[in-house]
C-alpha cells in the first residue's frame, strides 16, 4: 500500500513589531513626528477655546436673551438623564428669573419609542415653564444639526446655550459658525465616570466640530421652516 504524503504544516508569520529607529537621527525624527501629531490633535480644541473666548456665563450673570437652547443628553426609561435634568433645571431657573422668554429643546426623535424633546418639555412644564413658552426640535441629532436648525428652521439668531461644562464650548463654537450669536452656560455636574467619559469624548468630537464649521454640511434632516419660536415670542408681548 503506497504511503500517503504528510500534510504540510501551516506556516504562521509572526507579526512584525514596530521598531524604534536605532540611530539618533532616526529617533529625533520619530520624536518630531510625534510632536507634530500631538499639535495637530490639539488644534481643534485650541480653535474652540479661541472662538468662544469669554462667552461663558452662569445662571447668575447670564445676559437677558429671548431664547435658550437646551441640547438633549439622553433618556433613562423615558425620563431625562441626570445630565439632561441638570440642563433643564438651569433653563427653568433662567425662565423664573426673567432672563429668557422661550426655551428651544432640541434632541433625538428618530424612533417612535425614543422622544427626547417631549420628555424635556414635560420636565420643564413640571417645573413651572408654561408649555406655550417651550418649542421642540425633533431632529437635533447632534450639536451641529441643532445649531443649524435653530437658525434656518426656527429663525433663532441669538440665544443662550445650556449644556455641561465639557460640551458647552463645542456648542458655542458650532452655533456661532452656524450664525447664532450665543453665550453659554456650563452647568455644574458631578465628576463621575460619565463626566470623565464626556470630557474624553470631547477631545475627539472637537475634530468633527472643526470640520463641520469649515465645510458647513447640511443637517441630517432640514425640512421646512417652523414658526414655533416666533409665535412663542409674540405670545410673551
Amino acid at each position: 500500500m503506497p504511503r500517503l504524503p504528510r500534510p504540510k504544516r501551516p506556516s504562521f508569520r509572526r507579526p512584525r513589531l514596530l521598531r524604534l529607529p536605532r540611530t539618533r537621527k532616526g529617533q529625533r525624527r520619530a520624536v518630531q513626528a510625534l510632536m507634530v501629531l500631538c499639535v495637530l490633535a490639539l488644534l481643534p480644541a485650541t480653535w474652540m477655546y479661541a472662538v468662544t473666548g469669554d462667552r461663558l456665563r452662569t445662571t447668575a450673570d447670564a445676559p437677558r436673551t429671548e431664547v435658550a437652547i437646551v441640547f438633549g443628553a439622553g433618556l433613562w426609561d423615558g425620563e431625562p438623564s441626570p445630565y439632561l435634568a441638570h440642563r433643564l433645571d438651569a433653563a427653568a431657573k433662567l425662565y423664573r428669573a426673567g432672563r429668557i422668554e422661550v426655551v428651544l429643546v432640541t434632541g433625538d426623535n428618530s424612533r417612535e419609542d425614543y422622544d427626547e424633546p417631549d420628555a424635556m418639555r414635560a420636565y420643564l412644564t413640571a417645573r413651572g415653564v408654561p408649555g406655550r413658552r417651550i418649542v421642540s426640535d425633533y431632529a437635533g441629532f447632534d450639536t451641529w444639526d441643532s445649531c443649524v436648525r435653530a437658525r434656518k428652521i426656527f429663525g433663532v439668531h441669538e440665544a443662550v446655550l445650556i449644556s455641561q461644562g465639557f460640551h458647552i464650548r463645542r456648542a458655542l463654537a458650532l452655533c456661532q459658525a452656524a450664525g447664532v450669536r450665543s453665550y453659554g452656560i456650563g452647568v455644574d455636574a458631578k465628576h463621575d465616570a460619565t463626566w470623565y467619559y464626556g470630557g474624553t469624548r470631547e477631545i475627539f468630537a472637537a475634530g468633527k466640530a472643526a470640520l463641520d464649521a469649515v465645510f458647513e454640511p447640511d443637517p441630517r434632516f432640514l425640512g421646512p421652516k417652523e414658526p414655533g419660536v416666533t409665535r412663542a415670542l409674540a405670545a410673551t408681548r
